[in-house]
């Protein structure tokens, strides 16, 4: 699922390459992505690109103030396409691809623009046309993100307080903080040392601050090395850079101990025991403690 270091960087691949252009039109192809109607998609037709921002793990581009939001889900991309006006017509429900964007022409004369594909049979891939990003639901209930000023180590101590959750389920609470899944909730708390299932409010306020300092640096070193790739490199440059998420069965990078692997009925983690869990592995999610 792309994150916050790889939603960040799509936002800047597509101001260095899209902003300027007119949106040429919007194939739709798997309608189930498009979760509204009112503007009509095809309102986007005629605007420029005026900017692309990100809230959490969307997409925005302003087009002369209507927005095309997009959320890639779980198993979502971004594919941008240097010349678009010779793609073929997609009959709907055939193959990955759910929407297309066609640009106006550049310089060369080529007319660029991007697809969104989603792989698997689980269609979440959702794209809106509203006048305010903060009209999508998603984008409205946001908690802060935490590549910003105001996400301080007070704030984060505000979220911790009288919070019964697990730690790792609170990371990825995008109602909670904004732009962390699974990946980086793993390397996240095993840069802080931390057990996921350790319960958010009993973290004393060293541990908050050992979490802040986690969280802050891990992201921005995770934008730092995507900067400047282009959107199909993404993909690789996240999994090169993951210590411990996805590498199950594999040394730590910091102490050489076996990473371990705890799985759930749709997702699972990693994590190291000497560096997370004082060296005893995590029994079952079902059973939610230590091993004894």
């Amino acid at each position: 699922m792309p994150e916050l270091p790889e939603v960040e960087s799509l936002t800047e691949f597509l101001r260095d390459r899209a902003v300027g252009h007119t949106v040429v039109g919007v194939d739709v192809v798997g309608f189930q992505a498009l979760k509204t109607f009112d503007p009509p998609v095809s309102a986007l037709g005629g605007l420029e690109i005026t900017g692309v921002s990100r809230h959490g793990k969307f997409l925005d581009l302003d087009c002369d103030g209507l927005h095309l939001v997009i959320h890639l889900a779980r198993a979502g991309w971004l594919r941008w396409k240097e010349d678009l006006s010779g793609a073929k017509p997609v009959r709907p429900g055939k193959g990955p691809l759910a929407v297309r964007v066609r640009l106006s022409p550049n310089e060369l004369g080529l007319a660029p623009g991007f697809e969104l594909t989603e792989a698997g049979t689980q269609k979440r891939l959702a794209v809106y046309v509203v006048k305010d990003p903060a009209e999508v639901p998603g984008v409205a209930a946001l908690g802060p993100d935490p590549l910003a000023p105001e996400f301080t180590v007070a704030k984060l101590q505000e979220i911790l307080g009288g919070n019964r959750t697990q730690i790792k389920g609170l990371l990825r609470d995008q109602k909670v903080i904004a732009g962390i899944g699974n990946a980086y909730s793993d390397e996240v708390l095993h840069a802080a040392k931390m057990s996921p299932f350790k319960i958010a409010a009993s973290l004393t306020p060293e541990q908050v601050a050992d979490l802040h300092e986690a969280i802050v640096t891990t992201l921005r070193d995770a934008v730092e090395r995507a900067h400047g790739l282009a959107a199909k490199d993404l993909k690789a440059e996240k999994k090169s850079g993951l210590r411990v998420h996805n590498r199950a069965g594999q040394p730590c990078d910091v102490c050489g101990d076996t990473i371990r692997e705890v799985s759930f009925a749709d997702s699972s983690l990693q994590y190291c025991p000497t560096c997370q869990t004082g060296g005893k592995p995590l029994a079952d999610r079902r059973m939610s403690k230590l091993l004894k």
